[in-house]
């Protein structure tokens, strides 16, 4: 009888010493918080660990689950997507989310200074669009051809990595020529996905004279989804006005919305900026071809953030200032370099970070952002930051109070 009690003794200890490994581990993963719940508990520790875990477990948004595509699904009425900004960038409405308290704020983007204090500090993409768009002609057939410029492989060379249409037509090998009196031809070189090509500019000059034609004959990279023609006023609508380093072609739309006025305004209320470097690649407008979105992958794009912007940030966030992520370009930037003590490293190189629910932010306090398209990968971004019920909710009173979204739509805080 005593070695039964013995067993029966040995089997539970064994379980009990198998469940608290189990609640270190999940500790390790999701916080202190579940140990301490489980640590103070007087009741028996083997039923009130599996309650707590029942409860934890619920409670946490997606966590077993992979989120799909089609949950970032909503009904966006086409007269919603504006066609054109606000006269001045300041007067861009702004939907205000607190997540602290789950609830809403209609504002506007000039109200911003009032969500910040002095020492918070506001992280911008410093890059700069180019007119990346070219219009060209087949040889021989005289076919119609758009081409996008992406990135420049090889200055010497000339040679870019572009997205051409219709791309059914150009082969390797074919040549497009551009401009009214043929001032910029190119050669097919490779093939590097349906729309993808490689392109070899047959040009004499050196190259700052080649980026002076090309800066001649481009267009502002406007979305197509705006359906109308570019017009000499997006050369400067559709670009922040701290731009400095060209390479996008898509401009961080969130930094639309800040004026020079409104920046010296901040300033002089002592609040800081610092800057990031991320060239915005058409990977960002591709649709989204899988329902598992953990199989997604997403276009590499260029970046950099120097020392001196890692160490703003470090002693911003060590000073317990808040840190304002202007754009999900920015915040990718900073989730691809922090470390797992969360300081920020410097780095001059690429990220094909994709951000997705459920996501443990690490680096920002708050994000300016826009109102983004239907199963976009910039609001997928959005919403692992402010909670993904929480942002649908937004979505659809945002698209009940007629905001407008997209590139030159309206602000979003998320607090």
């Amino acid at each position: 009888m005593n070695s039964a009690v013995y067993l029966c003794r040995l089997i539970f200890s064994v379980s009990l010493f198998s469940i608290e490994f189990c609640a270190k581990t999940i500790t390790l993963t999701f916080g202190m918080k579940f140990w301490e719940h489980y640590n103070h508990f007087p009741l028996d520790k083997t039923f009130i660990l599996l309650y707590l875990c029942t409860l934890f477990v619920k409670n946490q948004q997606n966590i077993f689950e992979t989120m799909k595509l089609s949950q970032f699904k909503f009904n966006l009425p086409s007269s919603l997507i504006a066609s054109y900004p606000p006269k001045e960038r300041e007067d861009a409405r702004m939907m205000v989310l607190h997540r602290d308290t789950q609830t809403i704020e209609h504002k506007t983007f000039r109200d911003i200074i009032g969500y910040c204090n002095p020492g918070d500090l506001f992280v911008i993409n410093n890059t700069k669009v180019f007119p990346a768009r070219l219009y060209g002609e087949k040889e021989k057939t005289g076919a119609k051809i758009e081409v996008m410029l992406l990135r420049e492989l090889n200055a010497e060379s000339r040679l870019w990595d572009v997205l051409v249409d219709p791309a059914r037509k150009i082969r390797i090998g074919n040549k497009l020529y551009f401009g009214p009196n043929d001032e910029l031809v190119a050669e097919v070189i490779d093939n590097t996905t349906s729309r993808g090509r490689t392109l070899r500019f047959l040009f004499d000059g050196t190259h700052d004279e080649f980026k002076k034609v090309i800066m001649g004959l481009g267009e502002t990279p406007l979305p197509k989804v705006h359906n109308r023609p570019v017009e000499p006023d997006d050369e400067f609508n559709y670009q922040t006005v701290y731009a400095k380093m060209e390479g996008s072609v898509a401009a961080p739309t969130a930094g639309l919305h800040f004026s020079k006025i409104l920046m010296k305004r901040m300033e002089l209320q002592d609040v800081n900026f610092a800057e990031v470097t991320l060239h915005t690649g058409m990977g960002n407008f591709r649709e989204i071809e899988v329902e598992d979105l953990t199989k997604h992958k997403t276009d590499s794009e260029e970046m950099y953030i120097s020392q001196e912007t890692c160490d703003i940030v470090n002693a911003t966030k060590a000073a317990k200032h808040k840190v304002f992520a202007v754009g999900t370009t920015t915040l990718k930037v900073m989730e691809t370099v922090v470390s797992i003590t969360g300081q920020l490293k410097p780095l001059d190189g690429w990220t094909n970070k994709f951000i997705f629910p459920p996501y443990d932010f690490t680096t920002a306090d708050a994000l300016v952002t826009n109102f983004h398209l239907p199963k976009s990968p910039m609001m997928m971004e959005v919403a692992a930051f402010a909670g993904y019920d929480f942002l649908m909710k937004a979505y659809k009173e945002a698209v009940a109070e007629k905001y407008n979204f997209f590139t030159y739509g309206d602000a979003m805080l998320i607090l």
